[in-house]
């Protein structure tokens, strides 16, 4: 059974009136009259009846009628379930957040404020290729301003992060050797941040001393701001710093830098909707920055 005589059978079953149905269908009366016969053979039984004029539905007819029309009913919608799909699709956007997560959940927040139909997946995976942008971390070995089409890089110095005490007051840098006896609170290993960090502690031979290690940032500022120790903090990336019981300063020791590369997938180039949140994270990443400076 081909799915264009089960559409042709449908119809001439409503009306019971062949030249009424080719009519409808736009084609000639014998072709849809040679069409209902090919289906009774097909199913090896008669469909219809000649009725005076007309012709109605034999018990097989029926049968078939009732079977048939649910399952053309959902057929006829696949088409529009297909573009909510599509339309669904190109309104999502898989994020694969490397790091930077609050800058991104911020930008995210103000973007939904005025685009309240667009979608967000965010995700955590080194080894992820299927995502629409990607956000990571390196140590800075870039300029400060780096953009194309498809990758942009914002370089972002790494501060220093003390409580605001009569040791720090009236300080506004600090060389690392200084707080060999302080208690560091950091990201855990794993995290961008953290290895970078360490990175740039091995490279000028300084050695933290760790006594508390978070995987949420939010976690080491209210440690610090609690006067439980010291901690590495990124220029903009973190949000300001709200409280007043934290004081950044600049380290003397060497560039305390890295970079934010946001990486759009070039396959998605001709989305829109995901290029207008790229350029959007842009501008709004520069926006922090400018803030922090």
């Amino acid at each position: 059974m081909e799915l264009t005589q089960l559409r042709y059978f449908l119809d001439v079953a409503k009306t019971q009136h062949v030249t009424s149905s080719a009519d409808r269908l736009h084609i000639s009366q014998p072709s849809l009259s040679q069409s209902i016969h090919k289906l009774e053979e097909d199913v090896g039984v008669p469909l219809f009846t000649q009725k005076g004029r007309n012709i109605v539905l034999t018990e097989y007819g029926k049968y078939l009628q009732e079977k048939l029309t649910p399952i053309i009913n959902e057929i006829d919608k696949i088409p529009y379930e297909l573009k909510e799909l599509a339309k669904i699709d190109n309104n999502t956007i898989r994020i694969n957040v490397l790091a930077v997560s609050t800058l991104i959940t911020n930008a995210i927040i103000e973007y939904k404020r005025t685009h309240n139909d667009v979608h967000f997946q965010l995700l955590q995976n080194e080894n992820l290729k299927n995502y629409d942008i990607e956000i990571s971390t390196q140590l800075s070995h870039s300029p400060a301003y780096t953009h194309d089409k498809t990758r942009f890089i914002r370089t972002e110095k790494i501060y220093l992060a003390v409580p605001h005490n009569y040791k720090y007051v009236d300080r506004r840098h600090i060389k690392l050797s200084e707080i060999v006896d302080e208690g560091f609170i950091c990201l855990f290993g794993s995290r961008q941040f953290r290895l970078i960090c360490d990175k740039i502690c091995r490279h000028i031979g300084f050695r933290p001393n760790i006594i508390f290690e978070s995987d949420n940032a939010s976690s080491v500022i209210d440690m610090i701001s609690a006067n439980l120790g010291v901690g590495f903090f990124p220029e903009f990336s973190w949000g300001n710093i709200e409280s007043k019981h934290i004081k950044l300063l600049e380290i003397e020791d060497t560039m305390f830098k890295r970079d934010i590369i946001v990486t759009l997938n070039q396959s998605k180039h001709n989305n829109l909707t995901l290029l207008d949140f790229y350029e959007f994270l842009e501008s709004y990443i520069d926006k922090m920055r400018s803030l922090n400076q």
